[in-house]
């Protein structure tokens, strides 16, 4: 059974969504969610949008301050890109409706986050910027012709023919499987939170573009960066909910078990410094304390606590929903996966390697982030790059139909999971083991253990015959992209840190890693 669209767009989140919009206007589009449409990292995304629109911003200083964060490997042209295009589109946003904070006389308020000299982060509801940039960006699709919307429609596989991707294969909750035909297609699938054991993402983040790219035979890039958001929730029965770096750019403290404010020590810009430096300081308060149960917390009780319940008023329910107040409790908090800066290799129009394949939002590579991703700018980057995509994607030819004297479509599977073995366990084995041996801290040895590791547990894991067997297929799959390309950079570099190369490289190493099949080679600009 087969059906056609002229576009797939695989993910209704910022990117997924932005690429809707623009595609309804040549031709039409299917948007498949593989849960419900409203399940996305974007819903979840409370920090906010960086944009240069403020009176003493401009593009050139935002694109300054996201090479800065990128510790030496951010594509200039494409966060030009980015900084240049971002304003047009969140005044897009705001003509179609979304909602952003105000200050008392009506202006837009921009805040300030990690590793920002200016106050150009704009937020919605205090802490829930993603939900009305998603609730805006849905309700203007949703009034346009020629858009689909498919809940529960998760993609197992790209669909090939003559080198070129054209469509996808659908794998149905009864576990039957259908073929949908397209000009092109946009992988707009999200994050890899749920590769990690502790994660801020949703459970739909299971890497599966990357996971499915790999397969079809397209280029990764920079794998081996993964943002560990150094705030999340610790709490015992609590998921590891984010709080936002907003709260420290609000001014909140970083105390250990002895109740002392440590990040003074670690980076000149404390609280407000990168996140991996962060992280890995709060990594090290853990293991050097001497107390019988090592914490750390997030503290705000020196703040106004009226304002803080105002501004951030999905943290504070959730905190008390854990019988916490952050008008007088400290918060418990750990470091956990947040943001994959490496995915599909793209270009500056969102185009893969593969003819027919487009990556946006955190599934691609666009290379803005470099190695560390500067705060907030992801969402702008959804916006930007989904829109590219799209524009891209309409001047692409139709692709030769099954009924064409061609070749036809085979499924791009390349499958290594033909085993027996429980998909629960073997998933449940993958987190723990990329957690710790391929996490905030990461050495040769327990990184050959992970690639040895997960190469014997992708042989292990059944056919993708459901879902839930499929998502373990992309979690392992894409985690043993990270292991070899965290195996291969021999040097510390933003979200990736080896303890037995602790120093960063620039002669050898200020290349992005590039990985193929099982392969993996470094360029200077992966790019074209």
């Amino acid at each position: 059974m087969s059906s056609s669209y002229d576009f797939i767009v695989m993910g209704a989140g910022i990117a997924g969504l932005r690429a809707v919009i623009e595609l309804s206007r040549h031709g039409s589009v299917l948007c498949l969610a593989k849960r419900e449409l409203t399940e996305s990292n974007t819903q979840y995304a409370q920090g906010g949008i960086a944009v240069a629109l403020g009176p003493d911003d401009s593009p050139e200083i935002h694109l300054r301050d996201t090479i800065a964060a990128g510790a030496g490997l951010v594509d200039e042209d494409a966060a030009r890109v980015l900084v240049t295009e971002g304003p047009v589109r969140v005044l897009e946003l705001l003509d179609w409706g979304v909602r952003f904070d105000r200050d008392a006389h009506g202006q837009l308020a921009f805040t300030r986050e990690g590793a920002h000299s200016r106050n150009r982060v704009l937020h919605a509801d205090g802490d829930s910027t993603g939900r009305e940039i998603r609730r805006t960006l849905y309700n203007h699709a949703t009034k346009l012709p020629n858009v689909h919307f498919t809940e529960f429609g998760f993609a197992r596989d790209l669909l090939l023919q003559d080198g070129r991707v054209v469509g996808v294969e659908l794998l149905h909750q009864d576990g039957s499987t259908a073929s949908v035909i397209s000009r092109a297609v946009l992988l707009a699938t999200g994050g890899a939170g749920m590769i990690y054991a502790n994660t801020t993402n949703p459970d739909v983040a299971t890497s599966d573009g990357a996971a499915m790219a790999l397969r079809a035979g397209a280029e990764l890039s920079d794998m081996e960066f993964v943002q560990f958001h150094p705030t999340a929730l610790y709490v015992e029965g609590a998921p590891r909910f984010l709080l936002s770096e907003a709260l420290r750019g609000e001014g909140a403290y970083l105390r250990n078990s002895a109740g002392e404010r440590f990040m003074p020590a670690y980076h000149e810009l404390a609280e407000l410094a990168p996140r991996d430096i962060v992280a890995r300081a709060i990594r090290h308060e853990l293991e050097t304390s001497t107390a019988a149960e090592p914490m750390v917390y997030l503290d705000v009780t020196h703040l106004d606590g009226q304002m803080l319940k105002a501004r951030f008023p999905m943290i504070y329910q959730t905190c008390r929903n854990h019988g916490l107040d952050f008008t007088r409790d400290l918060i418990p908090i750990r470091p956990a996966a947040h943001y994959a800066m490496g995915g599909v290799r793209t270009d500056l129009k969102a185009r893969a390697s593969l003819p027919g394949l487009y990556a946006a939002g955190e599934a691609a590579c666009t290379g803005v982030h470099g190695a560390n991703r500067l705060a907030s700018n992801s969402l702008l980057e959804g916006l930007v790059f989904g829109a590219r995509a799209a524009l891209a994607m309409a001047a692409e030819p139709a692709p030769a139909h099954f009924d064409r004297a061609t070749t036809p479509p085979t499924i791009a599977s390349g499958d290594a999971s033909s085993g027996n073995g429980d998909d629960a366990e073997l998933r449940f084995e993958t987190q723990q083991l990329m957690w710790s041996n391929v996490g905030i801290v990461r050495d040769a040895t327990r990184l050959t253990e992970a690639v040895t590791r997960l190469t014997a547990i992708l042989a292990a894991l059944p056919p993708p015959q459901n879902t839930r067997c499929a998502e373990a297929r992309n979690i392992a799959q894409s985690g043993l992209a990270i292991a070899l390309s965290a195996l291969a950079r021999t040097e510390s570099r933003g979200g990736h840190y080896r303890s037995d190369f602790p120093k960063r490289d620039d002669m050898n190493f200020r290349k992005h890693s590039v990985m193929v099949g099982d392969r993996v080679y470094f360029e200077l600009n992966a790019r074209s």
